[in-house]
């Protein structure tokens, strides 16, 4: 196994959750009423993110559901190719109802970045490094 295909968030609401991510610029296959949709996926280069109601992903889990608030313990991140970018995204996220965790800075390591949260309570990381490289997918280069 050495890829990820999917990362499925589960959302409270998924209408809003899937609002959110369109504002932010994500295409979306809605399947099932695109009101109230029975899973939502957004195409990404490299990978797919979904959306999936909260309660039937951990139905499907086999774990309980968990509402709390705070670090769920993974990032999310996007790679940005200026400090101009990363400034612009942080600002779209809070203009669609996210809330910017961690203002854009300089990183110890010489990048530009910073934190927000989706409407789930999702950690996505925002940052621009200098020297990055990015493929014809725009796929970070390591």
């Amino acid at each position: 196994m050495d890829r990820i295909n999917i990362i499925t968030l589960g959302t409270r609401n998924i209408a809003e959750s899937l609002e959110f991510y369109r504002n932010m610029g994500f295409e979306a296959t809605v399947v099932g009423d695109e009101k109230v949709p029975d899973i939502v996926f957004f195409r990404a280069s490299g990978s797919k993110l979904a959306l999936f109601p909260l309660e039937k992903l951990a139905e499907e889990t086999g774990i309980a559901p968990s509402y709390e608030v705070g670090f769920k313990g993974i990032t999310l991140a996007f790679n940005a190719k200026s400090e101009g970018e990363v400034d612009q995204v942080l600002r779209d996220a809070e203009s669609f109802g996210g809330k910017v965790t961690s203002v854009a800075q300089t990183t110890e390591w010489g990048g530009y970045g910073g934190y927000f949260t989706d409407l789930d309570g999702y950690t996505w990381e925002v940052a621009f490094g200098p020297d990055w490289e990015f493929d014809e997918d725009d796929m970070l280069i390591i």
